[in-house]
C-alpha cells in the first residue's frame, strides 16, 4: 500500500553570505533573509556575530526546503575563506553544489 503524501509546495529557504565590520564573513540559512540580517545587527542573530556588526549582505542562493540550504551551508563553511570570497563574485554562489569542496 502507498503512503499518503501531502501535496505541499516546497518551503523556500536562503543561503547567504553577510561580511561583518570586522571584515569577516559569516553564513548562514534563513526564510527571511533581510529579517535575519536585522537580527544580526540588533545582537539576536548568531554568537559569531555578536558585536561584529552591521553586517553587509554579500550573495544569497534560494534552496528548497531546510536540508538542501542547510547541506550548502556546511558546504561553503568548510570552503577557505579564499574560496568563499570567489563565491561572492556574480553567479559563482548560484554554481557551487552542497558536495564541492573548491
Amino acid at each position: 500500500m502507498a503512503r499518503a503524501r501531502a501535496d505541499k509546495p516546497a518551503e523556500m529557504w536562503f543561503v547567504y553570505i553577510a561580511r561583518c565590520a570586522d571584515g569577516s564573513l559569516y553564513t548562514g540559512i534563513a526564510r527571511d533573509v533581510q529579517a535575519r540580517i536585522a537580527a544580526h545587527d540588533a545582537g539576536r542573530g548568531a554568537r559569531y556575530t555578536r558585536g561584529r556588526g552591521p553586517l553587509t549582505l554579500c550573495a544569497v542562493r534560494r534552496c528548497r526546503g531546510k536540508g538542501r540550504a542547510l547541506s550548502l551551508e556546511l558546504a561553503i563553511k568548510r570552503l577557505p575563506r579564499a574560496a568563499k570570497e570567489v563565491l561572492l563574485q556574480p553567479g559563482r554562489l548560484a554554481r557551487l553544489r552542497p558536495s564541492s569542496r573548491t
